[in-house]
């Protein structure tokens, strides 16, 4: 039978009880046509509902069973026995709450249904006494960091001898070990996200009338910049400002791509045509900072907070338009990730007392007469 919101009527036969399994999942299925009504990605749905289901299964108990208690057992465990980072927990918080406000909504009727059939209702099991508040911009723990000058030399220079070694070798592997290295290089050199430099095509680069001695690497267009909840992917055009990046990008597609033997369109291709594996590339990137022993702290992101932290304190580009680079909303969310080189705080000094030299027209700066506590008069 389908009732009024358009979904099954759950009766009660005499021989057995309401079939629970059926009615979570078609409270799932509603939840789940909802979130798309909303704009939410198919991606950001599975993962929530993926959410909803572990929880149940580890609580052993139905959402209408579901306590405050429960999600304290749930989380405890997410954080102190897998070892979840404090931003992964929040976000399968966030799923949590946001199902049950789904679930106990008047507007669906759900509850209703839940009380006739099993004797009780769902509720809020995430509360202000155990939500996890998001209290700044930026959630990496402090031992995230940039890399600095010289480590990142070392990285990238391994990484080119790592496809010396494969090709004088005679082992399979050279050009996906190339792609990878030209990946990298495109993180730092132009600040993008992972999955931003993953999704590159050839078509989102192009040449920029202010910059011609880049060629036609002058501006890199962003298509699947990161989104805001329920909003497409954001897009923006980043200018080119590291040389050395735009003429990897270069060699690699006049000199690497053709290799795969048929046209691609993805800059960064697989030998079957679609887009390289992030998985792939992070454990290329681990092996690489392993191999050189780097202090720990450093991740693929690290190359995209490289790039704010040695644009704005290493080569003096306005912070503002380093922001606007990283495509960040506010400019405060790139203070964040400008971790100071060792010697900016020096630089910043001569600066400042050099500016100030030439504002007193060449005369010393006098140290200042030591208060005796007395008043002038």
């Amino acid at each position: 039978m389908v009732d009024k919101m358009g979904g099954l009527s759950f009766l009660q036969f005499p021989d057995r009880g309401p079939d629970r399994d059926a009615f979570l999942e078609q409270v799932l299925t509603g939840w789940k046509r909802q979130q798309f009504t909303k704009n939410f990605t198919e991606k950001t749905v599975k993962r929530r509902i993926a959410s909803v289901v572990g929880f149940a299964e580890f609580s052993g108990k139905f959402p209408w069973e579901w306590t405050p208690r429960d999600a304290d057992d749930y989380f405890a465990h997410l954080r102190g026995v897998k070892n979840l980072s404090q931003e992964t927990a929040r976000a399968y918080q966030s799923d949590i709450s946001l199902f049950c406000a789904y679930a106990t909504s008047d507007i669906y009727q759900w509850n209703e249904t839940c009380g006739r059939m099993f004797g009780t209702s769902m509720s809020q099991v995430i509360t202000d006494l155990n939500k996890a508040k998001h209290t700044q911009e930026a959630t990496m723990g402090p031992e995230k960091r940039a890399f600095d000058m010289a480590e990142l030399q070392d990285f990238f220079d391994l990484a080119d001898d790592e496809v010396e070694r494969i090709l004088r070798s005679r082992r399979k592997g050279g050009l996906a070990a190339w792609r990878d290295a030209v990946a990298l290089k495109v993180v730092y050199g132009w600040g993008l996200r992972h999955d931003e430099m993953r999704k590159l095509d050839l078509v989102d680069f192009s040449r920029s009338a202010k910059a011609p001695y880049f060629g036609d690497y002058g501006i890199v267009r962003v298509r699947n910049g990161k989104s805001n909840k329920g909003a497409p992917k954001k897009q923006r055009s980043v200018l080119t400002l590291v040389d050395w990046a735009a003429e990897a990008v270069a060699d690699w597609v006049e000199n690497g791509l053709p290799r795969f033997g048929q046209p691609m369109t993805h800059l960064f291709p697989t030998s079957t045509g679609g887009v390289v594996a992030e998985n792939d590339l992070l454990l290329r990137f681990q092996g690489y900072v392993k191999e050189l022993g780097l202090e720990p702290g450093l991740d693929i992101h690290g190359l995209r907070r490289s790039y704010a932290t040695h644009m704005i304190t290493v080569y003096g580009y306005d912070e503002k338009f380093i922001s606007m680079q990283l495509g960040h909303v506010n400019t405060s969310t790139t203070t964040i990730y400008t971790l100071p080189s060792a010697d900016f705080a020096v630089k910043e000094m001569e600066r400042v007392l050099t500016k100030d030299m030439l504002n007193s027209r060449g005369s010393l700066l006098l140290k200042p007469k030591r208060s005796t506590g007395k008043v002038a008069r």
